[in-house]
């Protein structure tokens, strides 16, 4: 009893704290995570509030959860699904508060720790084990059913596609350069090339400790 409640405390405390830092990511500026690139990219296409599409969007990824591997479904899920997105506007309005106009040395310092923090919130949630979010489902499925490709590759190639599909929807949209790397930028590029192998070490040297398990991701 006592572990299944460290485990519900450390996802439900993983994914708040991963919606905080995406809402630091975004008023960065340096560019979003690669997930909430594409988000960005169907914000600009679609014309309903942010935190509505977040869910709707997550649904649609539910699917995918459901069709190859149920396990990754689970409150952390549901907390991710419903919550995430308006707890991504909530701390970005914060944000704006504390920092109306933020020089490059605010930026930086929101940045740098968003991604850290973004990583480590996913690392604890993802070894609570009871469920992780429609997105991150797909590298975690891929690297457990093909077992020689570790999960960190699996992420990087999964980011990869959606900041690419993000910029697609931009351009699409009519975004002029400015806006666009407002969404897509060095921070996103450097998220989609390290939050994988972060993940991964915050698994090893931070997660799992604290949950007392040895298991592998």
């Amino acid at each position: 009893m006592k572990t299944y409640t460290k485990r519900i405390l450390m996802s439900v405390f993983g994914v708040v704290i991963c919606g905080l830092s995406v809402g630091m990511f975004k008023h960065a500026a340096f560019g979003v995570d690669p997930f909430q690139t594409l988000m960005s990219g169907l914000d600009a296409v679609i014309p309903i509030r942010f935190g509505t599409l977040y869910v709707i969007v997550n649904l649609l990824l539910l699917c995918f959860s459901l069709l190859t591997d149920r396990s990754k479904i689970g409150i952390a899920t549901f907390i991710n699904l419903f919550l995430l997105g308006y707890i991504v506007e909530f701390s970005q309005s914060v944000c704006v508060r504390l920092f109306p106009e933020p020089g490059l040395v605010t930026r930086v310092l929101l940045f740098l720790p968003g991604l850290v923090i973004l990583s480590l919130a996913s690392a604890l949630y993802f070894t609570a084990n009871l469920g992780v979010s429609t997105y991150d489902a797909i590298a975690l499925v891929w690297s457990e059913r093909q077992s020689r490709i570790p999960f960190q590759f699996c992420r990087i190639i999964t980011d990869s596609v959606c900041v690419a599909s993000g910029v697609a929807l931009c351009l699409i949209s009519g975004m002029d350069a400015v806006q666009i790397f407002g969404s897509v930028g060095v921070g996103t590029i450097i998220t989609a090339f390290f939050m994988g192998p972060l993940i991964a070490f915050f698994n090893r040297h931070v997660a799992q400790p604290l949950l007392g398990t040895a298991e592998a991701r």
